[in-house]
């Protein structure tokens, strides 16, 4: 017996003791028996604790952290991205080995988005799987979700993209802590599947970054409960309770809550407004970089780049210095490329002598929060004395809590903002004479640019310039826009495909 054909069936039969004991000893296709006796009613070995280290392609990485792409990688979802641009590590994986066909299917949490040139690369990468199949040959694909943007701005997505094929012939195991088995430097090359979801950027049959894979044999799947043959009436399947098929509470949420007069000063405003954008690049992020929109209803309208909120009820005390209105109006933002929906109502301000504070409800897929403490106020320059009948306290900075910054929570968890970032200012207008006439504003103290496309009526939505980051996992980053594409001489770099086709997609749109 050949040495080629002898290890892999001693290795087999390390599968086989590791299907048996629960073990973590653990063989993938190049490892396993060619002989395929038995394999209709072989037991599948789960799969656990798996990790899968790859970086896509490391001049890829490089190029975009480069003076010239101007761009920026972002993990999320439980993925890491080792030190200097390095590697991705995506986590969580579970699967199973097939111990009949060899064939193996790990899937991992975590996910990374490539962007660059003022939001034209725009790639994102989640849901990634690593598959393997054979024996004689083995090979095997890494799998991902895609999401890119479109000539015309919007974002399409495709799921289960094959972005690289891999050559598991000469992969050897090796022992991991905790008894697990690494599979390390396994060859990779662009599918191509790959190389459109990177717009052509590199041709099909490309050389990626090897794949590292870690996972540990966590026992067999039970066999399941043969389907009963006799003919049964179906039962109709439940019909699913909707994420939210309406649009959120107009004025305030439907959950009752006991009507209360205002906690300060004395309920003498005759009327009032709440002039604020939430935050520019949040704004700018949805509707121009993500293809949403964000939507006024129920007594908030638009007004320029940011929101007006009309006054549901209010009070104010200049000797002591307090102010407290509550105002109506919902702001809702939504883009289905990013699952993005977020609804914002109910907003009160409170505010006494140099701070306050900003409370709302907010809505999300996963419900409503009423009376979140969403950002604190700085008014420590505010003024509380009314002029011509009026009070303003005016462009009052703001900054996300920690309750507030947990409502930008991404699909899997990721967080956009951190507690402490600063959020559009807040300007709150109240006449406390019967007589008197709130002012009119364009701009509502809001700080920043537009958040672009074309908006009628109570709707903002479509494309445009991109304003501040336009990172779905850092859009408070801020970061200013520099030139795009500095010079011609520079796609002798690495990565001068990414550059040629940026400035081509950039000539056509």
């Amino acid at each position: 017996m050949s040495t080629v054909t002898r290890r892999p069936v001693v290795l087999a039969a390390a599968v086989a003791t590791a299907a048996a004991l629960g073990t973590s000893v653990l063989a993938l296709p190049a490892l396993a028996a060619d002989g395929a006796d038995g394999a209709a009613a072989a037991p599948a070995l789960q799969l656990k604790d798996g990790t899968l280290d790859w970086g896509f392609k490391e001049s890829f990485r490089k190029y975009l952290a480069s003076p010239m792409a101007q761009g920026k990688t972002t993990v999320g979802g439980g993925a890491k991205q080792a030190a200097d641009h390095g590697v991705f590590t995506f986590v969580e994986g579970a699967g199973t080995y097939d111990t009949g066909t060899h064939a193996t299917a790990t899937r991992f949490k975590g996910s990374v988005h490539f962007e660059a040139h003022h939001g034209v690369l725009d790639i994102t990468l989640s849901d990634v799987k690593l598959t393997t199949r054979g024996t004689a040959a083995p090979t095997g694909e890494i799998l991902a979700d895609v999401v890119t943007k479109a000539k015309d701005g919007t974002f399409v997505t495709r799921n289960d993209v094959a972005v690289a094929a891999l050559d598991m012939t000469g992969v050897r195991p090796g022992q991991g802590a905790g008894g697990a088995m690494v599979f390390k430097d396994i060859p990779a090359k662009l599918t191509k599947g790959g190389a459109e979801a990177f717009a052509g950027f590199y041709k099909e049959g490309d050389a990626l970054d090897a794949a590292t894979l870690t996972v540990k044999a966590g026992g067999t799947q039970p066999t399941p409960t043969p389907t009963p043959t006799k003919t049964m009436t179906p039962t109709p399947a439940p019909t699913p309770t909707p994420t939210r098929t309406t649009a959120p509470p107009t004025t305030a949420p439907t959950t009752a809550k006991p009507t209360a007069p205002p906690a300060t000063g004395t309920p003498s405003v005759a009327s009032g407004r709440l002039t604020w954008g939430v935050k520019e690049t949040w704004r700018s992020y949805v509707v121009n970089t993500c293809g949403g929109k964000a939507v006024t209803t129920g007594g908030a309208t638009r007004n320029g780049p940011v929101y007006d909120f009309a006054l549901a009820s209010g009070a104010w005390k200049a000797s002591s210095r307090t102010a407290d209105a509550a105002f109506k109006g919902t702001v809702r933002f939504e883009c289905a490329a990013h699952t993005i929906d977020l609804a914002i109502s109910d907003v009160k301000v409170k505010a006494k002598g140099p701070a306050g504070t900003l409370v709302a409800d907010v809505t999300t897929s996963k419900g409503t929060r009423n009376d979140v403490t969403f950002a604190d106020l700085d008014l420590t320059k505010a003024d509380y004395t009314a002029k011509n009948g009026v009070v303003t306290l005016k462009s009052v900075p703001a900054r996300l809590t920690k309750d507030g910054a947990a409502q930008f929570a991404g699909p899997n968890g990721e967080a956009f903002y951190k507690p402490g970032t600063a959020i559009d200012p807040v300007t709150v207008a109240l006449t406390v004479d019967k007589d008197a006439t709130l002012p009119s504003t364009t701009t509502g103290g809001a700080t920043g640019g537009t958040t672009g496309g074309t908006a009628g009526g109570s709707t903002t939505g479509g494309g445009g310039t991109v304003g501040g980051s336009g990172s779905l996992a850092a859009t408070g980053a801020d970061v200013p826009a520099g030139t795009l594409l500095a010079t011609a001489g520079a796609t002798a770099l690495a990565g001068a495909a990414v550059v040629l086709a940026a400035r081509r997609r950039t000539t056509e749109s």
